[in-house]
């Protein structure tokens, strides 16, 4: 098991919490090709009814791993840092969203925490959202010069439209959790000491689901809300 990541599974419920909380749980092409394979590994597993999404520490995913910027003054240098590393992981992010958009097990976004860049955008790509009441989320990428991913956007704007889309990106603001549940962008928001029991008490409640009605039914939301909105990874590299 790769220490980036700890998946656990208990009985039909699987939880996959990324484990680097020292570093906020960035994501870089290495994390994000370990996302992958866990993803893969709970798709195939028919057991599993339920997958739980989550964090270590006090961070849900703190998106781009930085590191490789720390000292870089110059503007300009950063922005190409940046824009290199969007065009590299482009494909692999795209697959990574379609997989966990269509992934047959009912998905659960547990984010105790922070929530930036594709970190909020992973968290979008679940079926429900509840987060503490300390999280914040935002999406920096115009703030450092690169424009948010072509399936982060497109997930994004399926779930709020086109006028709240651009706010949110252009502005990079920062929203605490309270101001996303009338936006339809979390289910609820919960004090920390009462994540794990209420995403818990929804997961055993969801387990006993017709797997065939939930498939159905999650397919024909995702088609009605999204169309093409998870963008093909050869799209996204078009676009580029």
């Amino acid at each position: 098991m790769p220490d980036h990541f700890v998946l656990d599974k208990d009985g039909r419920i699987a939880t996959l919490r990324f484990n680097r909380p020292e570093k906020r749980n960035p994501l870089n092409e290495e994390i994000l090709r370990e996302l992958e394979g866990l993803l893969h590994q709970v798709r195939d597993d028919p057991e599993v009814r339920v997958m739980i999404l989550t964090g270590t520490g006090n961070t849900f995913c703190a998106g781009a791993d930085l590191s490789q910027t720390k000292g870089i003054t110059d503007r300009h240098e950063r922005e190409r840092i940046f824009a290199s590393y969007r065009q590299r992981r482009g494909r692999l992010v795209g697959r990574i969203l379609d997989t966990l958009v269509h992934l047959e097990p009912i998905t659960i976004a547990a984010i105790n925490g922070y929530a930036v860049g594709g970190g909020w955008a992973l968290a979008l790509g679940c079926d429900f959202r509840i987060a503490v009441e300390e999280a914040q989320f935002w999406f920096p990428e115009v703030d450092l010069g690169v424009p948010l991913s072509p399936d982060s956007t497109a997930l994004l704007t399926a779930h709020v439209g086109p006028t709240l889309a651009k706010e949110i990106i252009i502005t990079c603001r920062r929203y605490m959790a309270e101001e996303l549940v009338p936006l339809g962008l979390l289910n609820r928001v919960v004090h920390k000491d009462a994540l794990a029991t209420t995403v818990g008490e929804l997961a055993d409640s969801l387990i006993d689901k017709n797997p065939k009605a939930v498939l159905v039914s999650k397919a024909t939301v995702n088609a009605a809300a999204f169309g093409g909105a998870v963008v093909s990874p050869d799209l996204i590299l078009s676009r580029d």
